[in-house]
C-alpha cells in the first residue's frame, strides 16, 4: 500500500516542483483555504499554543496569527517540493546566506574546525540546508527522522542531498559524528523537537515549561565543537536570509545546561519577531514537568 501511494502521488509532486513560482504560490492560496478553513488541519492544537505562548495578545490578534502561520505553512510545504528541480542559481537567489555568517563558517574552515549548527523549525530550513551546501567549503550533515514509510523516505533522501548535503539518522549521530571526525564538516541539529520529559533538560521557553533533547548538549560536550545558532529569516514571500551567532568557542566548557538554554532562548526571541514562520501545529508542550523537576 505504501508503494501504490508513492507512485500515485510522485507525478504530483514532480508536477507542482515544476511549476513557476507565482503559480505555485497560487496553488498555496489554494491548499490554505482547504487546510484552515474546510479540514481544520490541529487548528485547536495551533490556537492553544498561540494563546499559551502569547498571552499578551488579543484573541483578534491571534486568530490573525494563526491563519498567517497555516497560509506560510502551505508556502512552506510547496517550497520543499520545488527543492527535486530548483536550478542551483534560483536556489541561492531565493534563500541567500548573510555575508557575516559566511565569514564565521569560513573562519572555522580556516582553522581547521568542524562546528554544529543549532536551529529550530523555524523558516524554510530545507531551503537552508541548500544554500548552505552550495556555499560554504564544510561539508553539511543535518540530523533527521527517517519517514516510515520508506519510498516517500527515498524521495526526501533525494530532496535534501541534491545539493551536496549528507544526512544522518538521528540514532546514528553521535557515531556518525565520531567516524567523520578526521574531516571538516558541519553537522546541523533542528533543536526544538519534543523529547520524553524524563530524560530532557527543562525549562521555561514562550512562558511555559518546556523540554528539551539533552542529546544535542551531550554530543556537543564530547565533541568539543563550537556552536553556531542559525536563523532562517523571512524577508517576503519565497525568500530568504540566513543569519549565524556563536553561542560557545568551545562546548566542553560550558556547564551542565547550558547550551541548551542559550539555544532555546535565542529561538525564542526568533520566534517573537516572525511568529508565524514556526510550526504551531506541532504538539510541543504535550508533557508537563515531572513533579520532582519543580
Amino acid at each position: 500500500m505504501q508503494r501504490l501511494i508513492y507512485y500515485i502521488s510522485l507525478p504530483f509532486i514532480y508536477l507542482l516542483s515544476l511549476l513557476p513560482f507565482p503559480i505555485l504560490y497560487r496553488v498555496s492560496d489554494g491548499f490554505y483555504f482547504v487546510l484552515f478553513y474546510v479540514m481544520g488541519y490541529r487548528k485547536k492544537v495551533a490556537l492553544q499554543n498561540l494563546r499559551n505562548s502569547f498571552p499578551e495578545k488579543s484573541e483578534k490578534e491571534i486568530k490573525r496569527l494563526c491563519r498567517d502561520y497555516y497560509h506560510y505553512l502551505c508556502d512552506l510545504f510547496l517550497e520543499s517540493f520545488k527543492t527535486l528541480t530548483i536550478g542551483r542559481s534560483a536556489m541561492l537567489k531565493r534563500c541567500t546566506l548573510s555575508p557575516a555568517a559566511k565569514d564565521i563558517f569560513d573562519r572555522y574552515h580556516s582553522e581547521g574546525k568542524s562546528i554544529m549548527l543549532v536551529m529550530g523549525h523555524f523558516g524554510n530550513w530545507e531551503w537552508a540546508g541548500n544554500t548552505f551546501s552550495l556555499t560554504c567549503k564544510q561539508q553539511l550533515f543535518v540530523v533527521y527522522h527517517p519517514f516510515g514509510n520508506k519510498y516517500f523516505n527515498g524521495l526526501m533522501y533525494r530532496m535534501r542531498t541534491r545539493f551536496g548535503t549528507g544526512l544522518i539518522a538521528m540514532k546514528d549521530t553521535f557515531k556518525d559524528m565520531v567516524k567523520n571526525k578526521a574531516k571538516i564538516t558541519t553537522t546541523a541539529f533542528i533543536a526544538d523537537q519534543t523529547p520524553q520529559p524524563d530524560n530532557a533538560f527543562w525549562t521555561t521557553f514562550l512562558n511555559q515549561d518546556t523540554p528539551v533533547f539533552r542529546g544535542t548538549e551531550k554530543i556537543a560536550k564530547k565533541m568539543g565543537y563550537p556552536i553556531v545558532y542559525i536563523t532562517i529569516k523571512r524577508l517576503k514571500r519565497g525568500y530568504y536570509n540566513i543569519l549565524a551567532e556563536v553561542l560557545s568557542e568551545d562546548a566542553k566548557n560550558t556547564a551542565e545546561g547550558e547550551i541548551s538554554a542559550l539555544h532555546t532562548t535565542r529561538l525564542e526571541k526568533d520566534i517573537r519577531e516572525q511568529p508565524e514562520i514556526w510550526l504551531w501545529t506541532h504538539r510541543r508542550w504535550k508533557h508537563k514537568r515531572p513533579a520532582e523537576l519543580h
